[in-house]
């Protein structure tokens, strides 16, 4: 009986969107293809993938910037240290993308904040590199025009490496 209330509990909070059982939030954040949400970005883990609230583990489509877990890379750092002067703690608005999840679970995104599009930020401003993943490619055009800008006017990492 105990363990069926406990059981009936965890599913309402789970429902109404409170704590889980093990005291994390659950993912309520939509993630049904080109849904639309507002989010707190809790934690930037490196130059393309961050941790929102709701919404978990995101990954930025479109772009690749340099890895700083499992090895360093050239300008892996200072495309980190970017995203996470821009948006910790920060609201953003989400668009998830026509393929909603990648092969790690990550929630597939395109982030604006401030009202603009952060993925093309971080490849015009040279912390990264474009990365088109079909179906997800409905902006690739623009960001390889904001890479090729980047590369020319020899940016970020297309000076430092």
């Amino acid at each position: 009986m105990r363990r069926a209330a406990l059981a009936a509990v965890t599913v309402a909070a789970a429902l109404a969107g409170c704590a889980g059982p093990t005291g994390a939030p659950v993912d309520r954040a939509p993630s049904q293809p080109s849904e639309r949400f507002d989010a707190v970005v809790a934690r930037v883990v490196d130059g393309d993938t961050v941790v929102l609230d709701p919404g978990g583990r995101a990954r930025l489509i479109g772009v690749d910037t340099p890895e700083v877990h499992g090895g360093v890379e050239c300008y892996g750092r200072e495309a980190s240290a970017y995203a996470t002067r821009r948006l910790t703690g920060r609201r953003v608005r989400i668009e998830v993308g026509a393929d909603p999840r990648d092969r790690y679970g990550r929630l597939l995104v395109y982030l604006y904040a401030d009202g603009r599009l952060f993925n093309d930020d971080l490849v015009r401003a040279g912390y990264a590199t474009t990365l088109a993943i079909a179906p997800n490619v409905d902006r690739a055009a623009q960001l390889s025009a904001a890479a090729r800008r980047a590369r020319e006017r020899e940016l970020g990492l297309w000076s430092a490496c």
